[in-house]
């Protein structure tokens, strides 16, 4: 056969079109196994701040592909956050009805990509991305969203939310100078960690809440000046006894009870910085009481000032902190503690199955650190 023939040009028959399949060549695994075309993935079926009752674990579900501008990422870690409940329970977007997908960020493996995307990345690199729908096998994320990692580590996760949180709240709105003293609440937590060690690096005297011993060792290794075990001993007693003049700052997440005696706790000009009130986020209302009566003659009394922080609101700031607390975290100057949830009742979170459990651990205050669960994959799996 004349090569005209092969190529369909003769004997009267139509041209066939030109398929350019460089794009193919992306949609590779790159440890050499076929992405799946179905994934398991947690979606919310109905609204509701009792994670259990609002999400379910589908199966079956079509792996996403890649647009122009995207990366598929094959999700290797996924972090928890005490929003994740306000999430489920529609807090975030009225508008928005069920089903949903939820999970706020990951860190994973890019397994197949868009051709504008290929610019920038390349399949097998390990980045992470802030973006609804992490709690999935598989995740799409725009390239622009995605930050590009040295290796793929649950530690670099616990920078994504909780960090950055941190680092721009204290840095826009804490005013930190040296000497002043800084109360961090749950700040053995996911995001309580780094304020505790951010204050001391801008050398503030720091303070901290936690619920055991355990956490209170845990705060003096990351340089907490005094740890407050609510548990054995009097949070207000401690703060009215060591420390009369007040604090400058607090970095609270809490509400409720602890809330109170924040205000209460401020020193003149001082800063309440609330980016949480993890106590009301279980109720129907998604608030906890507090005694917002007198809090216009407390603020006015010491020239004191209440400042809200919500992450979506600083993403211009979010590049340039992230690069800080990365490079920070490779220099060894940033401890980055997960709980992978070794010591819960059930064991290491493994699988999207355990979120569920995740989830419950963290509303029973037990974590030191960020919670992670993770989502292992064998080389040639076909789900």
């Amino acid at each position: 056969m004349s090569w005209s023939a092969r190529s369909g040009v003769a004997l009267g028959c139509r041209a066939r079109p030109i398929v350019d399949m460089s794009y193919s060549r992306h949609f590779l695994d790159f440890q050499g196994s076929a992405i799946p075309s179905a994934m398991k993935k947690l979606v919310v079926t109905r609204l509701s701040p009792n994670f259990r009752e609002a999400v379910a674990l589908r199966r079956g579900v079509p792996v996403p592909l890649p647009g122009d501008g995207d990366l598929l990422v094959r999700n290797r870690f996924v972090g928890i956050n005490a929003s994740d409940i306000n999430y489920s329970a529609g807090r975030y977007d009225a508008s928005v009805k069920p089903p949903f997908d939820i999970g706020f960020e990951g860190v994973g493996d890019v397994v197949a990509l868009g051709l504008s995307a290929s610019a920038d990345y390349t399949v097998g690199q390990a980045v992470a991305y802030v973006k609804a729908g992490s709690f999935a096998e598989y995740t799409v994320v725009p390239a622009k969203q995605a930050v590009p990692l040295p290796s793929v580590k649950p530690e670099f996760l616990t920078l994504m939310v909780s960090g950055a949180t941190a680092y721009i709240s204290l840095k826009e709105l804490g005013e930190l100078s040296e000497g002043q003293k800084v109360l961090v609440t749950a700040a053995a937590g996911g995001t309580g960690q780094f304020a505790v060690q951010l204050a001391k690096k801008a050398k503030c005297h720091v303070i901290g809440t936690c619920s055991s011993d355990e956490k209170g060792g845990f705060l003096k290794s990351i340089g907490c000046d005094r740890a407050i075990n609510y548990k054995t001993e009097s949070i207000e007693s401690v703060l009215r006894k060591d420390y009369p003049e007040g604090v400058d700052v607090v970095y609270e997440s809490v509400g409720g009870k602890m809330f109170d005696l924040a205000v209460n706790s401020l020193a003149t000009k001082g800063r309440l910085i609330v980016i949480g009130f993890i106590t009301g986020y279980q109720n129907p209302t998604g608030l906890s009481p507090i005694k917002a009566e007198v809090l216009p003659a407390k603020l006015l009394k010491k020239s004191a000032s209440i400042r809200g922080f919500f992450l979506n609101h600083y993403f211009s700031e979010y590049k340039m902190a992230l690069k800080h607390l990365l490079k920070m975290y490779e220099k060894g100057e940033l401890v980055c503690e997960v709980d992978l949830g070794d010591m819960s009742p059930e064991g290491k979170f493994t699988g999207l199955e355990s979120v569920f459990r995740a989830v419950d651990y963290m509303y029973m205050g037990k974590n030191i650190g960020k919670i992670v669960v993770e989502l292992p994959h064998s080389v040639n799996s076909k789900l």
